[in-house]
């Protein structure tokens, strides 16, 4: 063998490099385990702080290093954000309201939602058909562009600018994301902007337990206000003529004139008004306000009469801006009242009302929300003042009260704007707004000066924490919402770890066992030796690579065992042919690894195309696997075909192992002499490929298949239930639950016990609180069912508690992302069939080749795809079609070639060694050669997946099914299909070889 020395260094590098860096996990263990030996709290962490593994690197570094576990092995949340384009533009445009513009934004929005163009190319079109004549620098000739766009800039200019800007606010976006999550202190957070999907973040974050706080944390845009506020007693008398105009119909009431309303403010404030019966009193006692709730029937009862007031209890006065208090459950019911056409015809156009931020403190009501009436002062309808004037920020103690709160400093100009603002409104309010929601109103008691202030309210810890990190980090560039988003929780997450760790033990065992019982000992070992390096290496450059290892992950490498074992089978079946051929033991070994090296090569390489496309194309689960896959093909390739032949040609040269013998009784005439008339069977196995078509598309037709989140959108939650349910028994309730929505109910194992429940309920809202409102009303809907008895709906919510029933994991995806999922899942089968196509023909340079495996290939594709349709509800795991099967379909792809490239590399071989010899025998020999491999091969990679498919765990048993029946079905498509559609590509008529030997013989 050529170039040793470049082996062995790259051999020692890759060895020395892998155990540097799983040294890390070790280290961190042993720290655990000897500061688990302390049993102060404080004194852990002290010991942790003093840790300098190497001499160098700190604890911290040593957990950010080591080889991490993902989502599903260690709990945590992983989402996917999505930065709003469309509100970039309308910020660049200064939020224009030119009719040509809205109208054109309006159109690009909606045609968004099925078009494959960018929202940039969307809008500029529709522009261009709503306002001919005019140009786009008309429109973003602003301010915030100056220098960029003048009012000559050409619409191309001007287009180019728009992408740049996107562009650059996108890029901003992600930098905020990291800078919050890193101070959020989230250990390995992987945080990767999404190649070819405009405005897309993924944010994986192991070891998160409170998604709700991390979801306010994500999609804050950090849009901090401070507003001029009204008296309540100026504005209480509008709601009250408001209130007695939706009790009339809607008509002019009788005691006061919309157009007179100012005038007669104080009149209305003093003169009694009937007012509702009111959902909650308020009493003053002991300081705090007593709120006593009425019941459904007096509340319907008073809605009649007071359609505003009932819900919405008004305050008296020096309640300063505060105006009302109401129920979070009326609250948008209460917004839909205030921000009506005829609210907006009583009201003052300069009043602004937004809620606070939290429910009210002091109250004992639970979730009782505070209503407040901001003073709109500008022409532009924006703050007087706003975050951007904001230096720092940082979440301290007030040192009267012992409260926490978050201290702020301004700039000189923000300082300077603050003074005048809190010297202007002295014994009135000034509002303190986040994104919308507001967080204190104190009262002004003084101007103050130098440009520091702070924030109070009824706040944690964890709150002020989170706001502080939030305004530190910046103001979001434009609105972020989550769009797909997966939450694990850490219960789950270990029995995952240890079925991971269960099926790669056993299926890495019962390859060992065959090895050796295929191929003897002394071989059998060295391959399996071969198997171990691999996994070394495989497991060290994930960890230099700060990779997380998943479950998918975990199958990966599971499978790339099954792709080193075919390259040692490959070589150790041309040694044996080697040997029976009459060569002495140095020369059938070398001619054996030469020979095996291009099938080796062509098998792996077009493994490595498929393992591309699904990192490319796939997200989360699906790019972990093709991840570790990758790394396992490259490693194995390098461990079987180069570190196993140094060993042979080491102990060959030093005149050992010169009778070495590459078969056991079990398999030394395996296969061996068979001469199958495979090319003769041809038409029968047609027909039955496409009697299995018609089966397939009929059932496509009739059952079709189930479709996941993935590709519809909506919301998915794994609950386990302390009592055996039947999931008909939830799809009923379900109807109740989320009327009007679509939802489903599917067992996942054979005890009735998990359950996950599928809804697409408001998947398309925007708003952060709706995750919340979804899985309250499971909580209320189930628990009215008898169904779950926990006490509450965050224990419901806590995947540790799970005595009562809970969820264990949820996951959701939005409409936009099920669209680009399905374009995507489309667009990489094809790329792989169209990659693999070409690659073949110029591999083989014989197109009769390539349609051959493309045709086979596509028969494995629709198997699997008809198989998930026709056995849907038999089998007892899930068969929903989702990114996993699609990757288990790209890998069936990736893997069936390897069957075909191996007997097409035989034929290409013995067609020139035997060029005068009839083509269909050749043919024949050539899968009959070839056909000892072909079984040990997918007996072997059947062995990993069975185990896979048994004690993987649910959510690896459907991609494990989709693997053995591509393993299977592969494996006959590649002697029954592929080599004869080449042939008679070749415009070969095929004979029947038994009509042909009785005209011989005669």
């Amino acid at each position: 063998m050529q170039n040793k020395g470049i082996v062995i260094c790259t051999a020692v590098l890759l060895t020395l490099a892998s155990i540097f860096y799983l040294s890390f996990s070790v280290a961190t263990h042993y720290y655990d385990s000897e500061a688990a030996k302390l049993k102060d709290p404080i004194a852990q962490q002290d010991y942790k702080d003093s840790v300098k593994y190497l001499g160098i690197y700190s604890y911290q570094k040593c957990l950010e290093t080591q080889i991490g576990l993902g989502l599903d092995l260690k709990g945590g949340m992983n989402v996917i954000l999505e930065i709003s384009v469309p509100d970039v533009v309308e910020t660049l445009a200064d939020h224009k309201t030119d009719a040509a513009f809205t109208k054109s934004m309006k159109e690009a929005r909606t045609e968004e939602e099925t078009s494959q163009k960018d929202f940039i190319s969307l809008f500029v079109n529709a522009y261009k058909k709503n306002a001919p004549g005019h140009r786009l620098a008309e429109i973003f000739a602003t301010q915030q562009l100056q220098g960029k766009v003048s009012p000559q800039s050409t619409d191309a200019e001007v287009e180019k600018v728009l992408r740049s800007e996107v562009q650059s606010a996108i890029d901003n976006s992600f930098n905020v994301v990291r800078t919050r999550i890193d101070k959020f202190g989230v250990v390995q957070p992987n945080i990767q902007k999404l190649e070819g999907q405009t405005g897309r973040i993924m944010v994986e974050m192991p070891g998160i337990k409170e998604p709700e706080r991390m979801r306010k944390l994500l999609q804050g845009s950090a849009n901090l206000e401070f507003w001029e506020t009204y008296n309540a007693e100026e504005i209480i008398p509008y709601l009250q003529q408001l209130d007695s105009r939706l009790a009339n119909g809607g008509a002019e009431a009788d005691t006061t004139k919309a157009d007179t309303a100012k005038v007669a403010t104080q009149d209305a404030a003093a003169k009694a008004v009937k007012k509702a019966a009111p959902q909650f009193t308020l009493k003053e006692k002991s300081g705090k306000t007593n709120i006593t709730e009425s019941s459904n029937a007096q509340m319907e009862a008073a809605k009649k009469l007071h359609p505003l007031l009932a819900m919405l209890q008004t305050t008296g006065q020096n309640s300063l801006a505060l105006v009302g208090y109401a129920s979070v459950r009326d609250t948008a019911a209460i917004n839909k009242i205030i921000y009506s056409p005829l609210a907006k015809q009583i009201l003052p156009s300069d009043v602004k009302l937004l809620w606070s931020a939290k429910p009210a403190d002091g109250i004992q009501a639970k979730n009782i929300y505070e209503l407040y009436a901001l003073k709109i002062t500008s022409t532009s309808g924006r703050a007087p003042l706003e975050g951007d004037v904001v230096t720092d920020a940082s979440d301290q103690f007030n040192h009267l009260t012992g409260a926490p709160e978050v201290s702020m400093t301004m700039n000189s100009e923000g300082a300077r704007r603050w003074a005048a603002l809190t010297k202007a409104n002295v014994g009135k309010a000034i509002a303190i707004v986040l994104d919308d929601v507001v967080y204190s109103a104190p009262r002004v008691n003084g101007e103050i000066d130098g440009g520091q202030s702070s924030i109070s309210g009824n706040f944690t810890i964890e709150d002020t924490k989170d706001l502080a990190n939030t305004l530190k980090s910046g103001r979001m560039p434009a609105p972020a919402r989550i769009v797909q988003e997966e939450v694990v929780g850490p219960t789950l997450g270990a029995a995952s770890i240890q079925q991971g760790i269960v099926s790669f033990v056993i299926a890495f065992v019962l390859l060992i066992f065959y090895m050796l019982a295929m191929y003897n000992i002394i071989p059998g070992m060295i391959a399996n030796c071969a198997l171990i390096i691999n996994v070394f290496f495989t497991l060290g450059i994930l960890t230099s690579f700060q990779a997380a290892l998943t479950m998918s992950g975990i199958a990966g490498m599971v499978l790339s065992l099954g792709t080193a074992v075919d390259a040692n089978v490959l070589i150790y079946e041309r040694i044996k042919e080697e040997l029976r051929s009459g060569k002495q033991m140095k020369q059938a070994v070398s001619a054996g690894y030469g020979n095996a090296f291009s099938a080796i090569f062509d098998s792996n390489l077009t493994s490595l195309i498929t393992g591309v496309i699904l990192y490319m194309f796939g997200t989360g689960p699906i790019q972990g696997f093709a991840t570790t896959w990758i790394i396992g093909i490259v490693c194995s390739f390098f461990s079987a075909v180069y570190l196993t032949r140094l060993v042979y040609e080491y102990k060959l040269n030093h005149d050992s192992w010169m009778h070495l013998k590459f078969w056991t009784p079990i398999s030394e005439n395996l296969m061996q002499g068979t001469n199958y008339k495979f090319m003769s069977a041809y038409k029968t196995t047609f027909v039955i490929a496409a009697a299995a078509i018609v089966l397939f598309c009929g059932s496509f037709v009739v059952r079709g298949l189930a479709r996941s989140i993935d590709f519809t959108g909506g919301r998915n939650y794994v609950v386990q239930f302390e009592k055996s349910t039947e999931p008909e028994q939830v799809r009923e309730v379900l109807g109740h639950i989320f009327p009007g929505c679509t939802s489903s109910a599917l067992s996942l194992g054979t005890d009735n016990k998990t359950i996950r429940i599928s809804t697409n309920y408001k998947i398309e809202s925007n708003s952060p609180t709706v995750d919340d409102e979804a899985e309250t009303m499971l909580y209320n809907g189930l628990k009215k069912a008898g169904m779950v008895s926990q006490k509450s709906v965050d224990d419901f919510k806590n995947p540790d508690v799970r005595q009562g029933g809970s969820i264990i994991s949820s996951s959701k995806v939005g409409p936009s992302v099920a669209k680009d999922v399905t374009n995507g899942a489309i667009i990489s089968v094809l790329i792989a069939l169209l990659a693999i196509f070409l690659y073949i023909f110029v591999r083989f340079r014989n197109i009769a080749f390539s349609v051959g495996s493309t045709v086979a290939l596509a028969l494995d594709a629709i198997t699997v795809i008809g198989l998930f349709s026709l056995l849907q509800g038999v089998l007892p795991f899930s068969l929903e079609v989702d990114q996993t099967f699609i990757g288990a379909v790209l890998t069936v792809i990736g893997y069936s070639i390897n069957d075909k490239v191996v007997v097409f590399d035989r034929i290409r071989e013995n067609l020139k060694l035997h060029p005068k010899q009839d083509i269909q025998n050749l043919f024949n020999d050539s899968i009959n050669q070839t056909l000892a491999r072909t079984i040990n091969t997918s007996f072997s990679t059947l062995i990993v997946l069975l185990v896979i498919l048994f004690l993987g765990g649910k959510s690896i048993q459907p991609f494990a099914f989709a693997m053995t029946m591509g393993v299977v079905f592969g494996t006959l498509s590649s002697i029954f299909i592929a080599s004869p559609i080449a042939f008679l590509v070749m415009g070969r008529t095929i004979r029947k070889e038994e009509a042909l030997e009785v005209a011989e013989s005669k």
